[in-house]
């Protein structure tokens, strides 16, 4: 029973954080910031271009996007 609980808490040995001015913030808040950033610009974008018309129902195709956007960030940057 002990060998199973040691390798399924292998896994919590060092937690993905990152230090900011002292104080430590997880990895996914950064990839959803940055994520919530990169859909206002192709947001911005796609208006400039007035091509939003295709681009779907917003209330599903902006959420989606910013979920994708996150997912990427994170396997771009903080791949372990």
């Amino acid at each position: 029973m002990a060998a199973v609980a040691a390798g399924l808490l292998s896994g919590c040995e060092s937690s993905p954080s990152i230090g900011v001015l002292g104080a430590y913030f997880p990895d996914w808040l950064f990839c959803i910031v940055a994520s919530v950033v990169l859909t206002v610009v192709i947001y911005l974008i796609v208006k400039r271009l007035q091509a939003d018309h295709l681009m779907g129902p917003s209330a599903v195709v902006y959420p989606t996007l910013v979920a994708f956007l996150a997912l990427a960030v994170w396997l771009m940057l903080f791949q372990h």
